[in-house]
């Protein structure tokens, strides 16, 4: 008995017409892969809530229920911060590119986009105040002059800190969603 959605070699042509999964652009994606740094760190986070949470649950078991409520509160808020740590960074759909920080996001739609290049300049090493030399991926906006920009990447930043050639696929990627998308 043959199974043929098992066999590689079928031919099925409604399985060519469907769009892949990935292929939906209207979708926010990220055109890269968070980097060690990222994730190390959001898993630190998520070991400190780890002992927040036993901390929690030993305080409930003792009978304060008021500190214990605390505590679990603090957990949580822990947890929501670890999460939007992985959720930080850059993602691009057909509608415009979003950089997401820790407490803001901002969207800017492609036809307000005047150009998307990469730069060598001093960058902030690992968001901290001191810069080294490095590069970095701008967004040049219609509404703001050319010095008033923050890069969207930087090759010292959480992502891509030891990865230059993750950083130059990243900011290929989001080029080339701008020359896509860009013309308004």
């Amino acid at each position: 008995m043959p199974l043929p959605f098992l066999m590689a070699d079928r031919t099925d042509e409604a399985a060519l017409d469907s769009p892949l999964p990935y292929d939906d652009r209207d979708r926010w994606r990220r055109p890269y892969r968070p980097g060690p740094w990222r994730v190390g760190g959001a898993a630190l986070w998520l070991l400190l809530a780890s002992f927040v949470l036993f901390a929690a649950v030993a305080l409930a078991l003792t009978g304060s229920l008021s500190p214990a409520t605390a505590v679990l509160c603090v957990a949580l808020l822990i947890i929501a911060a670890a999460l939007r740590i992985l959720r930080m960074g850059v993602w691009v759909s057909a509608r415009g590119v979003r950089q997401i920080g820790l407490l803001q996001t901002r969207t800017v739609p492609w036809k307000r986009v005047v150009s998307v290049r990469t730069a060598q300049q001093p960058v902030r090493w690992l968001g901290l105040p001191r810069t080294v030399q490095g590069q970095a991926l701008t967004l040049v906006r219609k509404d703001r002059p050319v010095a008033d920009t923050d890069p969207l990447l930087t090759t010292h930043g959480l992502d891509f800190l030891g990865r230059a050639s993750a950083f130059d696929r990243a900011a290929d990627a989001v080029e080339a969603w701008a020359a896509e998308y860009g013309r308004g």
